[in-house]
């Protein structure tokens, strides 16, 4: 059964950083695509980053572009999202979730195929 774990929300103020973990676990696919996937409240899911297994393949949003990094450790099976110089449009819950057929790219929160229970960022004083 996959699960998707996510930590490291919290309230920052404008300018802060956070760090988002995602810790994936029990797919069996040796291709996948780990994202996250943000809602702000009131609006619409935004694809904010994603990444490949396949290698390392990496995905921003025009919004989070030189500012947020998407990276993984193998070895602790972990997907991270570092979130710099927030924005209080960043605010929302973010999802962390694994596709095993869309690409590393524009669109790819449009076939995810697990999803993790979210946690809150926001760059909100």
């Amino acid at each position: 059964q996959v699960q998707l774990v996510e930590s490291g929300g919290g309230l920052v103020q404008p300018g802060g950083s956070l760090r988002l973990s995602c810790e994936v676990s029990g797919i069996s696919s040796a291709y996948y695509v780990i994202g996250w996937i943000r809602q702000a409240p009131g609006k619409g899911r935004e694809g904010v980053s994603c990444i490949s297994s396949a290698d390392d393949l990496t995905y921003y949003a025009d919004s989070v572009k030189g500012r947020f990094t998407i990276y993984r450790d193998s070895v602790k099976n972990t997907v991270y999202m570092e979130m710099n110089h927030l924005k209080p449009e960043d605010t929302g819950s973010y999802y962390c979730a694994a596709s095993y057929r869309a690409g590393a790219g524009p669109g790819f929160d449009g076939g995810m195929d697990d999803w993790g229970k979210g946690t809150l960022g926001t760059g909100s004083s």
